[in-house]
């Protein structure tokens, strides 16, 4: 209990660090931050009024205090004839469609989740399996194959993937219609298919990282004392690989899926605006194009509040995994 807690306490810390650096990277910036808040069409009293909601006249820390204050209490933003009272967590609201910040992310929220949870089971699936097969099978003609089909994978673009995914299965086979996406909720069948080319566009690019990563280190694994100890005493070679190295490799494989989650839930960028899903990733894009620094600064949070959670539960795992790392 000690190990989590810990882990709790420094996940806590970083979010609050982090919340520090977005807050300083874009509201402590020169030129009038007011105005490229508002946009260029605002007129000076609108300009104004953000001035005033944001409490950029006020000192630094006690500006960043109200934006803290707002995330865990709440915030009330005046629309110039009425009072709108934003919840917590607050994030802000928009400038650009006067959505509060945080009802604009739960509805991209879903759409994002659904892509990267999906892919994720078939990038550990693919990546883990390919990579136990390559280091079992050393040296062989099936080997080398894995390890060119892996290479091939890490260089090639997810947008690639994807277009070559659309065109033969959707184009020229006709066995799955264009992607459209359609909630969960609405039709579970519908919407497993409707991602099933995203899932593999972004699941084959990370496959190719776990393959490589978990041959590195089921071929280190297997290289250690232990593992010659059970062999001399004629424990069965499937045994050795899939009861003890794959035990011992499987330690890095889950620090990397932890890092990949958490970025991937707001940097699938090219796969969701390929295939014109409306998750976080393309929200953010937007969100840069128009210059709405509240929508930007919300998001980003939130994609940072995903790293550190995913890495928080990765290294509880990893003690799991590893007696060790709890008595470190």
């Amino acid at each position: 209990m000690s190990f989590v807690a810990r882990r709790t306490i420094g996940a806590l810390v970083t979010l609050l660090a982090i919340s520090v650096i977005i807050y300083v990277v874009f509201y402590v910036t020169p030129g009038n931050v007011a105005q490229i808040t508002c946009g260029p069409r605002c007129s000076p009293v609108q300009v104004q009024q953000v001035a005033d909601q944001l409490h950029l006249d006020d000192p630094l820390y006690v500006r960043y205090w109200h934006f803290l204050e707002g995330v865990v209490a709440g915030q009330d933003y005046s629309t110039g004839t009425a009072v709108q009272h934003c919840p917590a967590p607050c994030l802000g609201l928009s400038y650009q469609s006067d959505q509060q910040v945080t009802r604009l992310i739960l509805a991209k929220l879903p759409v994002s989740l659904s892509l990267v949870l999906g892919a994720m089971v078939l990038w550990l699936v693919l990546g883990v399996g390919t990579g136990v097969l390559s280091a079992w099978r050393r040296g062989r003609l099936s080997e080398r194959i894995l390890t060119g089909v892996t290479l091939a994978g890490t260089a090639t673009p997810v947008f690639v993937i994807g277009l070559i995914l659309m065109i033969v299965v959707c184009g020229a086979l006709r066995l799955l219609p264009f992607p459209q996406y359609v909630n969960l909720t609405e039709d579970p069948e519908q919407w497993a298919w409707n991602l099933l080319l995203p899932w593999l566009s972004l699941a084959l690019i990370e496959a190719a990282a776990f393959a490589r990563l978990t041959r590195a280190s089921m071929l280190e694994t297997l290289a250690e004392d232990h593992i010659r100890t059970f062999r001399a005493y004629g424990v069965g070679e499937r045994s050795v690989v899939g009861r003890h190295a794959l035990r011992g490799a499987f330690a890095p494989v889950i620090a990397l899926n932890a890092n990949n989650v958490g970025s991937a839930v707001g940097g699938a960028v090219l796969t969701e605006t390929l295939f014109g899903l409306p998750g976080i990733g393309r929200e953010l894009v937007h969100a840069v194009q128009v210059v709405d620094l509240p929508v930007v600064v919300g998001m980003v949070l939130v994609i940072g509040f995903f790293v550190v959670v995913a890495n928080a539960v990765a290294d509880v795992l990893y003690a799991v995994a590893d007696r060790r790392v709890v008595l470190a």
